[in-house]
């Protein structure tokens, strides 16, 4: 039977005693493989990674769950040898292109090119080789189609599984998860997740035996300190009795002097060097460049650093100042081997771009031991900062957080100037997951004895939310799994719809789901069996004693909607009252602070809103009142003669009217009070109601307030019971009830045909299913109207790309697109996206992405061949400034939409042959160098 066995590992000392010699030998012969793989090896394995290894081999999955830099990827290499030597396939799966790219080039070193191949979405190199490494969309993608290459399949290597918590790509982790072939062994290697046994129990039921293996410890020590202007303080300072970490009280203290240097805060200017002045009462706080940090890290002997910024503007202005202000951190040796490496990376750019791309700049930074590491950055310029961080001939690079997944660029430093950071929508604290994750990089094994984590302080941060981050051990795995279109047409396909709802009833999501409803199923169970036992108290020998309740509780239900009806009627009514009056009309206020006689000076009327007269009262009190003031219809009970003109702001004329008002005679009571009771007397249903509960034999038990007092506390208890059901469905069936309505909307738009189960998938839904983005519906809807089939190559890149781009931010102004077939198509596919939201609202679904056009000028430009010098400028001309990595980026994802097109459609359809010259009109220059 599957069973998941759960080891939590201490890295300690490999060596052996001998003691325990003869247990090593057993295991070497128990495990072969392992043995082979390790002799090479110039360090021993950690007990962690041997746990895994052994388990591997003796046919196990594995689920290897340790902090960033500990060794995880031993254990995916070790599934590489395991493929090799058994003569079958393994695939090594990886979130991001850079990540795939790097263990492609690891393994073509270790296992030689012609065994090794590479699949992204843009790169296809020996696809059929016994080991690939590619992205996971890749491997999805293939499930879906059953591809051949799934053909002698044995082991799957899924690096960086923790990213299926990202909520726009992870559910594509479960995909893989829940659709690979039984037989075929799992090696998941996630970053330290608090929750590995929950999720280790899921694998177990989708995959079956399965090895979870935790280790918690660093194989470098991680110091973390703070940098305060220019003196660096360890943020904490040993441990408390009960064996916590304790806040440094020197850097405590610190930073309260500094916080309490002068209020108000002062203005933030910037000097010399990009450093910032806050001027704080009288006391000048000098908050250190980034030149000003490198060189306290240079001193300390602290590089080579990342340095952590959040912003790609950010980056490259951190590269900026470091040259401008002169700093050099390489030696002429060092200098000289940069710029092979560069060679080696850029020889394919064209020359005729290197202007534009800026590439004398990055070099001149390069040589000088600083860099930008960025998604904006060119893939040549990107791999290259890799290499020399690597080798450790550049010292510095100003990075955002997309460094820290996965790429193996570990420094002896981590550097964070801030602890927010823009998470596309808005600016967020950073999380203590996503701080361990930023300062896992620092600390290279095999090469520092302890790694470094420093947090830059400025005003207003406190030590204590540092501390909170880095000392946070709980970092749970959330599933982000939910159905989209093309998973639906895929499962109901290949599974049926009853199984496909069974196969979604299987993800970590559902599975996590169920796990958060046990407490509240466990408390409708304990209700139920309460409500037996107040039913059982409430019974009446006289007769069925629910049943009156139940007419007692309808009676109140009528009473209070009678009084509701009763009370709108009332408002009504003084609402009308109130439009009658006119100027002079003396009337009684009934209650509250302003009850008494008041003269009404303007009646206020509004035909949009309720009337509000401005009156002055006996009080000597001006101002408007309104039917809130009244209990029942207003009537003028008498009027006196006001001058065209009354200041109600003079107290002399205030003073004036209530004298006149007092001295009118009429009586504060007024001339009648409005009827409290209403029509409520008159009901018939209340009264058929009071009729029955009269006649009712429990009516006259003797017992039957104490009977009353268990039925109340039943009926609240029954309700309370009925909203956790609730609840309880609600969550349990979530994804197969929004399964149901993508199904339905499908169905309505002649993708799915829920009369032909035997084939219940249609043409377009085969063209759906082989249609993969965020978008994919919206593509098989221009697909299937025709709405792109008179558009020429570049016309129609032009169109696609408003389909994968997405601006940054908010743009100054709405993007110009191309004339003629260009904007008609643009806004046809615009037409069909406002008709496919409409459909999702109608059926509840999370809506399509609206087409973004930002990127159909630049694009359209390119494929019709102009320069890339003439295609960046004139975006930034029409105030759309587009970085060359950001071009390349997105030209890249319009290729791989295209390819798609072009493969559903096939190469003879007018829109398939566009899309195939569009292509080849793309993919030159610097979109088709550095793609490994």
């Amino acid at each position: 039977m599957a069973d998941s066995r759960t080891e939590t590992t201490e890295t300690g000392s490999a060596s052996t005693t001998p003691a325990e010699a003869p247990a090593e030998h057993r295991a070497r012969r128990a495990h072969p493989r392992l043995t082979a793989f390790t002799k090479d090896m110039s360090f021993e394995l950690d007990p962690f990674q041997r746990t895994a290894c052994q388990a591997l081999e003796d046919g196990h999955g594995v689920l290897v769950c340790a902090p960033t830099g500990a060794g995880k990827t031993v254990v995916g290499e070790f599934a590489v040898n395991l493929a090799l030597a058994g003569g079958r396939k393994c695939f090594y799966t990886t979130p991001i292109k850079a990540l795939s790219n790097q263990k492609y080039t690891d393994f073509c070193a270790r296992y030689g090119s012609g065994n090794v191949g590479l699949l992204t979405g843009d790169t296809s190199i020996n696809g059929n080789a016994q080991v690939v490494v590619m992205t996971t969309e890749v491997l999805r993608n293939m499930l879906y189609a059953g591809s051949s290459t799934l053909d002698a399949l044995g082991y799957v290597v899924m690096d960086e599984v923790h990213y299926l918590a990202d909520r726009f790509r992870g559910a594509v982790w479960e995909e893989v998860i829940l659709h690979l072939p039984q037989h075929v062994q799992v090696a998941s290697l996630s970053a330290t997740v608090s929750n590995a046994e929950e999720f280790g129990e899921w694998l177990v039921e989708v995959r079956g035996d399965t090895t979870v293996v935790v280790d918690e410890h660093r194989p470098v020590p991680l110091w973390q300190h703070m940098l305060v202007g220019s003196r660096m303080f360890d943020l904490f300072g040993g441990e408390d009795q009960n064996r916590e970490l304790r806040i440094n009280p020197g850097l405590l203290r610190h930073t309260r002097e500094l916080g309490r240097a002068g209020e108000p805060p002062g203005r933030v200017r910037r000097g010399p060097n990009g450093r910032r002045k806050v001027q704080r009462g009288g006391n000048r706080f000098m908050q250190p460049s980034r030149v000003d940090v490198l060189g306290h890290l240079e001193e300390a002997e602290l590089l080579p650093a990342i340095v952590f910024i959040f912003s790609r503007a950010g980056c490259d202005a951190a590269v900026s100042q470091c040259v401008r202000a002169g700093l050099r951190l390489t030696t002429e040796e060092e200098t000289t081997e940069i710029r092979e490496v560069i060679e080696e990376y850029t020889s394919t750019l064209p020359e005729s771009d290197l202007d534009v791309l800026g590439f004398w700049e990055w070099r001149e930074a390069l040589e000088r031991g600083v860099a930008a590491h960025h998604a904006g950055l060119l893939p040549a310029f990107k791999e290259t900062v890799e290499e020399l961080f690597v080798r450790g001939l550049v010292k510095a690079v100003f990075a955002t957080e997309t460094l820290a997944l996965g790429i193996n660029m570990p420094a002896r430093t981590v550097v964070l100037e801030r602890l927010v950071k823009f998470n596309g929508e808005s600016h967020v604290d950073l999380t203590p997951g996503e701080y361990t994750q930023l300062t896992g990089r620092a600390g290279r094994r095999g090469i520092d004895v302890e790694g470094h984590a420093v947090v830059v302080w400025q005003p207003g941060m406190d030590p204590k939310q540092v501390a909170g981050l880095a000392s946070t051990r709980t970092y749970p795995l959330r599933s982000s799994f939910r159905p989209g279109y093309n998973m639906a047409v895929n499962l109901v396909g290949r599974v049926g719809v009853e199984a496909a709802r069974e196969l979604l009833e299987q993800s970590f999501a559902q599975f996590q789901a169920d796990r958060s409803v046990v407490g509240q199923s466990r408390r409708v169970e304990r209700n139920v069996e309460a409500l037996d036992g107040y039913a059982e108290a409430m019974r009446c020998d006289e007769g069925d004693f629910a049943e009156y309740f139940d007419l007692r509780r309808r009676i109140s239900e009528r009473e209070k909607e009678l009084a509701r009806q009763n009370k709108a009627a009332r408002r009504a009514e003084a609402a009308r009252s109130l439009e009658k009056l006119r100027k002079g009309d003396v009337i009684v206020i009934p209650a509250g602070r302003r009850s008494g006689l008041a003269v009404v000076i303007d009646p206020g009327v509004d035909s949009m809103t309720e009337p509000r007269p401005l009156v002055v009262t006996e009080d000597r009190w001006a101002g408007r009142v309104s039917v809130a003031d009244f209990t029942s219809p207003v009537e003028p009970q008498e009027r006196i003669k006001l001058p065209k003109y009354v200041d109600v702001r003079s107290p002399k004329s205030r003073r004036h009217l209530a004298n006149t008002l007092r001295e009118s005679g009429v009586r504060r009571g007024g001339k009648r009070r409005g009827n409290k009771g209403g029509p409520a007397g008159e009901d018939e249903e209340l009264a058929s109601l009071r009729r029955a509960i009269r006649s009712h034999p429990c009516h006259g038990c003797a017992e039957r307030e104490t009977h009353a007092r268990w039925a109340e506390r039943h009926e609240r208890l029954r309700r309370e019971t009925e909203q956790l059901r609730n609840k309880v469905a609600a969550t349990t069936n979530s994804l197969v009830r929004s399964f149901d309505r993508i199904t339905a909307l499908l169905g309505e738009r002649h993708y799915l045909d829920p009369h032909n189960p035997d084939d219940p998938v249609t043409e377009f839904g085969r063209r759906l299913s082989r249609l993969y983005g965020e978008s994919d519906l919206l593509v098989a809807e221009c697909l299937r109207v025709g709405k792109w089939r008179a558009l020429e190559p570049a016309q129609l890149a032009a169109v696609v790309s408003s389909l994968v781009y997405e601006s940054r931010g908010d743009a100054p102004m709405a993007p110009e697109v191309p004339p003629g077939p260009v904007a008609d198509a643009l806004s046809a596919t615009w037409e069909l996206w406002a008709e496919l939201e409409d459909d999702e609202r109608r059926h509840k679904l999370e809506r399509t992405r609206e087409p973004d056009p930002g990127f159909a000028w630049p694009v359209y430009r390119w494929a019709r061949g102009d320069s890339l010098e003439k295609v960046l400028t004139a975006s930034a001309s029409a105030g759309h400034e587009l970085s060359a990595g950001d071009f390349v980026r997105w030209s890249r994802q319009v290729v791989d939409l295209l390819d798609q097109i072009r493969e559903v459609v096939g190469h003879e359809d007018p829109v398939g042959a566009a899309a195939h010259r569009a292509i080849q009109g793309i993919r030159r220059g610097v979109v088709a160098a550095g793609s490994v």
